[in-house]
């Protein structure tokens, strides 16, 4: 089956690039051209990914990032023209599993969706000969993609599994946040290890009772993070 993508993005001529490059990949591709049409579509169908660029009419890419991550965890790449930090540590703040600033080369988009879906579909065997690890009332379905914490589904975007599933696999190895980028993001990945202190926040956020005092997701200070089994 083709892999659903939605493009979101207000200038025309660029959606029209982008569709045409990746139907030639034999993506399905659906575009949206505001922010309210985009939230409808990503309700109505299930993608694989969505390109959602930061500046769009009705709602923000924020806004957008945000209300999608109410209800789904999708892989987003936000767009964005603006090339200060702020604005792609806002991204992923707001949800986003990755950032392109434009002008872009759509050989780089390709590649970074190609990379994002590698990561978020794993096979089976890819990992232990575990699909599903309970800890201490943490429960990950390895699967279906899926985290429970004391019987309550907690909704991760893939790159907050990605690190979850890499530090709950490696009990009490600490990582350094070099490291973490490297095998989460990819040593092609251009960001740098903010981002990874942003998912690390994001993820305690939504999995410890007490963000500042974590049962799960421990820092060594100078070192990185770990998982305390």
């Amino acid at each position: 089956m083709a892999r659903r993508v939605l493009v979101v993005d207000d200038e025309k001529l660029i959606v029209k690039g982008i569709r045409f490059s990746l139907e030639q990949d034999g993506y399905e591709v659906t575009c949206a051209y505001d922010g309210e049409e985009a939230v409808q579509y990503a309700k109505q169908t299930e993608f694989d990914i969505i390109l959602l660029d930061l500046m769009l009419p009705k709602l923000s890419g924020l806004e957008v990032c945000q209300q999608i991550r109410e209800f789904s965890s999708v892989p987003i790449i936000m767009l964005t023209a603006k090339g200060e930090d702020m604005d792609k540590i806002l991204g992923l703040e707001y949800g986003a599993d990755d950032y392109i600033t434009k002008p872009f080369n759509i050989l780089e988009v390709k590649a970074r969706i190609k990379a994002i879906l590698r990561r978020s579909k794993r096979p089976a065997d890819d990992k232990a000969q575990t699909k599903t690890v309970e800890i201490a009332g943490l429960r990950m379905d390895c699967d279906s993609r899926r985290v429970y914490v004391n019987g309550k589904e907690i909704y991760l975007t893939a790159k907050e599994f990605d690190v979850l599933e890499l530090l709950v696999f490696n009990p009490n190895k600490v990582y350094s946040r070099e490291n973490l980028l490297n095998i989460v993001w990819g040593y092609e990945y251009p960001g740098d290890v903010r981002t990874v202190d942003v998912h690390i926040r994001r993820l305690r956020e939504k999995i410890e009772e007490n963000p500042s005092d974590p049962k799960y997701v421990h820092t060594k200070w100078g070192v990185g993070y770990y998982f305390q089994s």
